[in-house]
């Protein structure tokens, strides 16, 4: 999974939890329950992670609409297929000890995506 900030991953959480895609101020909202942040702030790190791809955002009149790119199952089973490409990695005894401790889910898109290579 990529290395989320703290704000980030209180963003990302607030992205994962909502049922639709959220705008600035229903993500300000949702964050402000637990801190006093600036409306700008939120913004700016929707804007930064729009722009690593890390979630989409599409126009709703004049604001924008907010949702995650990936599901956190989906970044956390593509952070175990980039380990597993690392040199030097006993890739059995490492996914063994993985998969034990996957959700049947995350078992199915882990194997889903092995078999498309």
């Amino acid at each position: 999974m990529p290395q989320f900030g703290g704000l980030e991953t209180r963003v990302m959480e607030s992205l994962w939890d909502a049922p639709s895609p959220l705008s600035v101020r229903e993500v300000h909202d949702v964050i402000n329950e637990s801190s006093d942040l600036a409306y700008t702030t939120v913004m700016t790190v929707l804007d930064r992670l729009a722009k690593k791809n890390l979630v989409l955002r599409d126009r709703d009149g004049k604001a924008w609409l907010y949702r995650p790119a990936a599901t956190r199952e989906q970044l956390l089973v593509e952070d175990l297929l980039e380990s597993l490409r690392r040199p030097g990695v006993d890739v059995v005894s490492f996914a063994g000890a993985l998969v034990a401790g996957l959700t049947e889910s995350e078992r199915l898109l882990l194997s889903s995506r092995l078999a498309d290579g």
